[in-house]
């Protein structure tokens, strides 16, 4: 019981952050219990479509001057994670698997004269997911890539060029069996 009540606290904790945050519009979305929503104060646009369902302990990143755009009737299965940095948008009636992980950056490097990895700057590129896309359980996509409308993209992918519009893709894996002796 208490966990329920504490459940919905932090719920309506969520709901009231996107309220009054000012660059975020939203019609109508549905939390599950610890969602968590970091929104820095000067993002450029934040907006969720109506219908949109995130399940549970979902995180969802948005940094200065990013944009974020959801389409309506989009779902969000459990553990995944949108970690915005420049822009990610989302079409209609597209549904994510459980710990679908989005990165529109990877971390800035050199390798002359030394190789040097920063922890702090960052390259980006767009992420776009067209319409009536189905992205399957522990699909990572990277930086850079769009994904055309009514893609399925198995489980397991990760996406790190363009998939055209209409497209399959599968994670090809070979399970090989050694018997032990």
């Amino acid at each position: 019981m208490l966990y329920e009540i504490l459940a919905k606290l932090q719920r309506k904790s969520q709901i009231s952050l996107l309220k009054k945050h000012p660059h975020v519009s939203f019609k109508g979305i549905k939390l599950g219990i610890s969602d968590h929503f970091i929104l820095h104060e000067n993002v450029k646009k934040v907006t969720i479509g109506n219908g949109v369902s995130f399940r549970n302990y979902v995180h969802v990143l948005v940094q200065q001057n990013a944009t974020l755009e959801i389409g309506n009737n989009f779902f969000m299965n459990n553990f995944c994670s949108i970690n915005c940095l420049d822009s990610i948008s989302i079409g209609d009636n597209t549904l994510f698997g459980e710990n679908v992980k989005l990165y529109d950056h990877n971390h800035a490097y050199q390798t002359h004269p030394d190789f040097k990895l920063s922890h702090a700057e960052f390259t980006t590129a767009p992420i776009r997911i067209g319409s009536n896309c189905w992205l399957g359980s522990n699909v990572t996509v990277l930086k850079g890539v769009t994904i055309g409308d009514n893609c399925i993209i198995g489980a397991g992918c990760i996406i790190y060029k363009d998939v055209p519009p209409n497209t399959t893709v599968i994670n090809r894996q070979e399970l090989i069996f050694k018997e032990h002796s």
